[in-house]
């Protein structure tokens, strides 16, 4: 079995986990509910039920993203975590949605909230039970570089705020005897999670898009410019794709024309290795070689090379954008750009 699909399994007994404590959550804020009759907890309770949606959407892409490659996938199922990552997003945003009209249609008619000791006390404890499980989320998720734990743990901690917000209406209605105040305070908190939900969208949308990553782009550069080969005479038109927790990575090496089969080979190989070790993912390369030109002696830095045609000039330094880049690097493209 691969690391990847050994990762998939892990994530997905995880995410497992997530959706029986949504389950176990909503029964408890339903509770609260029936014995406070309080607008504001309905109103939790019923993005509690987007919450369940989405952790067992989650799930179903966990699973998906751990099946092998097949002939109708060829580069694997993990795209899928995007998918149900933006559609958890507009969950969210439609329980925004929710919390907001609830939270007016209490403002204008009001709504007089009971037994509110034992609705705090509830609450507050399911919060709390939130709060870990999406801490506990967003941490294994970036850990695994996971979408879909990152973004249901971040869905939970969002919920959280809006939770705590409603313990904070009942308390302060418990002691002023204000009742719009649960109200008011869910209506803040329907606005903040809906901007959560934007923020998800747009991460899943970027990762379908296969949006260029330049921060990761530049770390790629950095060590490459540290380690480089003097046979590394450039790297260009280098794209990088996510799917699921791992990663796909074209570029172009460019060798000096002369290296048989094997001598090319095997400086591929290495550029592989160097990747490979230090990127926190497994990594599927497709790297075309090709051949040096005489513009390209300018920028080579292969002091012996028998072939030599013109003084070496300048070394190229590699960043984001000239990694990327479609055509080979010379000093006159540089020049230009400059």
């Amino acid at each position: 079995m691969s690391e990847t699909q050994n990762t998939s399994k892990t994530n997905f007994a995880f995410q497992r986990n997530v959706a029986i404590v949504g389950i176990l959550l909503f029964v408890g804020k339903l509770i609260a509910w029936h014995l406070t009759n309080s607008d504001a907890v309905f109103s939790d309770a019923m993005e509690s039920i987007v919450n369940i949606i989405a952790a067992f959407m989650g799930l179903y892409s966990l699973y998906l993203a751990a099946k092998p490659k097949d002939l109708d996938h060829p580069y694997g199922h993990g795209k899928v975590e995007f998918v149900t990552s933006g559609i958890e997003g507009a969950l969210i945003i439609f329980a925004g949605v929710i919390i907001i009209v609830q939270s007016v249609d209490s403002l204008l008619h009001g709504n007089v909230p009971k037994k509110l000791d034992w609705g705090i006390l509830i609450v507050a404890l399911t919060a709390a039970i939130n709060y870990l499980m999406g801490h506990i989320s967003v941490k294994k998720g970036i850990k695994q570089n996971s979408l879909v734990l990152q973004s249901s743990g971040k869905h939970l901690q969002s919920d959280t705020f809006t939770t705590l917000g409603v313990v904070i209406s009942l308390v302060l209605i418990y002691f002023t005897k204000i009742y719009w105040i649960d109200a008011a305070v869910a209506l803040i908190f329907g606005g903040y999670i809906m901007f959560v939900g934007y923020k998800i969208i747009r991460k899943a949308l970027s990762g379908i898009m296969d949006e260029a990553d330049l921060e990761m782009l530049s770390r790629l550069a950095k060590f490459l410019n540290e380690n480089r080969k003097p046979e590394w005479i450039d790297i260009h038109n280098m794209r990088i794709q996510q799917h699921g927790s791992g990663l796909h990575i074209d570029a172009h090496l460019t060798l000096p024309w002369y290296f048989e089969l094997r001598k090319a080979h095997e400086e591929m190989e290495k550029a592989y290795k160097l990747i490979g070790e230090n990127t926190d993912r497994s990594v599927e390369f497709n790297f075309h070689l090709d051949d040096c030109k005489t513009f390209s002696c300018e920028i080579c830095q292969l002091s012996e090379c028998p072939v030599r045609q013109k003084p070496f000039v300048k070394k190229i330094e590699w960043n984001e954008k000239n990694i990327s880049q479609v055509q080979k690097h010379s000093l006159e493209a540089t020049s230009t750009k400059n």
